[in-house]
């Protein structure tokens, strides 16, 4: 099929890319030609395992093609995928991208007879498709709702493993308006994936995408809520408590006297709160849509808050440690808001150097991907050195914190070489190491959920 992507951000190029690679003609549209270039000189504008290859490859091969000419991309294609941000602003969810992107898709939907379909993949609030999408749709193109179509496609994409995901789904959930819409769109996958297609109503599709992601952070700080009562009671660990609830069958069922550990019972685990450019402002939509309709959303509420507080704790974990912070020198390992990315929205290492920095601390940061970008959130903030070479350094660490799970990270401290770091305290903020490795080290390991 010939598909447009309107917005090649994070999720719009990963889309474009796996969309090209199953085969279909992918047409990608960006507001900045700086993007559109080096995507068409086969090049990812983010880091995603997999990406750069899969752009090389469709670009070669004349599969993908990017531009700013959104009439260009409508007009040569049947299908449109709306994949906008729909950043948190203001106390509300900034639909304005959407906005735009429709607005324009109607124009030259006027003008253009051929059956269309617009998809909107961007993470839009419950009732945001068939009103104010359809709405403006309607108004621009000057056609009813049934002469086009329309549907709402969620992603469930994982920073860091999305082209995997995108490419081995289970599921694909598509919210259409009516049978020729989704016969239309179900096109994109049928035939390309092994998962089957969940039809629901457009609002249904919406809400699947909030409600999924606030399961999973609400997970997280169910599990940071425990690694609080842990440390409260002391001489425990909250890591073993929490692998005890998780051996329950109902949570992980054993076949022929084996362990079966899905995927989830990964969020069942205490560290520094969640983090990326979705878990917190979809929470934060959904808690402020919520609240528009009447009803306050207390376990939301409380799982926002929840994560909030983490880096805050820790923070004054090390500075009770340390009695106090200023003048001393810590040493920040990751950036990104997790591994295998090199973004840093939102992410808790982010908050923890600012904290840090507040308190006259003296840091040293490090990270595999995202250095660069977050040299750029954290100007202004003083007492920052950046590094390169962490494993062989002659400083002396008051502390070091682990604060993304790098595999490299976890090897270099797991291995026991981490007493080339010359540091007294280790903290673990993903509780992703060995604890017992560091007995006799001469280092003080300390974690989340660990008084």
């Amino acid at each position: 099929m010939k598909i447009s992507i309107i917005g090649t951000g994070y999720v719009g190029l990963v889309c474009g890319a796996c969309l090209a690679k199953k085969g279909h003609d992918v047409i990608c549209v960006d507001s900045q030609r700086e993007i559109a270039d080096r995507i068409n000189n086969s090049e990812a504008v983010i880091f995603e395992p997999y990406l750069s290859e899969y752009i090389g490859e469709a670009v070669a091969e004349g599969r993908l093609l990017a531009t700013t000419d959104i009439e260009y991309g409508v007009a040569s294609s049947e299908i449109s995928i709306v994949c906008v941000d729909t950043p948190y602003k203001n106390g509300s969810i900034d639909l304005n991208n959407v906005e735009k992107a429709v607005r324009d898709i109607g124009r030259i939907l006027r003008i253009k007879n051929p059956y269309h379909v617009i998809c909107i993949k961007s993470t839009v609030i419950p009732s945001a498709t068939d009103t104010l999408v359809k709405n403006i749709l309607e108004e621009e193109s000057g056609k009813k709702a049934g002469e086009f179509g329309l549907v709402m496609n969620p992603e469930f994409l994982r920073e860091g493993e999305a082209v995997t995901d995108f490419m081995n789904p289970n599921r694909i959930v598509i919210g259409a308006y009516d049978d020729r819409s989704y016969e239309h769109f179900k096109m994109v996958y049928e035939g390309y994936f092994e998962t089957p297609l969940l039809r629901v109503s457009l609002r249904t599709a919406e809400l699947i995408k909030y409600a999924s992601n606030s399961l999973l952070a609400m997970l997280i700080s169910y599990s940071n809520e425990i690694a609080a009562i842990s440390e409260a009671i002391g001489g425990l660990d909250a890591e073993e408590v929490l692998y005890g609830v998780t051996l329950d069958k109902r949570i992980s069922p054993q076949i022929d006297g084996k362990f079966i550990r899905p995927e989830i019972v990964k969020y069942l685990k205490s560290g520094r709160g969640y983090g990326g450019s979705c878990f917190p402002k979809d929470l934060r939509a959904l808690i402020a849509f919520t609240e528009s309709l009447g009803y306050a959303p207390k376990l939301l509420r409380a799982t926002a808050e929840i994560n909030e507080m983490q880096v805050g704790k820790i923070t004054d974990r090390l500075e009770k440690e340390l009695n106090g912070l200023e003048g001393k020198k810590i040493l920040v390992l990751g950036l990104a808001f997790k591994q295998n990315s090199d973004d840093i929205r939102e992410s808790p290492a982010i908050r923890l150097v600012k904290l840090l920095s507040e308190k006259e601390a003296v840091i040293y940061a490090a990270d595999p991907m995202a250095t660069e970008k977050a040299r750029k959130a954290l100007e202004g903030y003083r007492g920052i050195c950046f590094l390169e070479g962490y494993k062989k350094t002659a400083i002396s660490f008051d502390a070091a914190v682990l604060m993304t799970p790098w595999q490299e990270y976890l090897d270099f401290l797991n291995e026991g070489s981490s007493a080339s770091l010359k540091t007294a305290l280790l903290f673990d903020g993903c509780r992703a190491l060995d604890k017992y490795k560091f007995n006799g080290s001469g280092i003080k390991y300390m974690g989340v959920g660990i008084s």
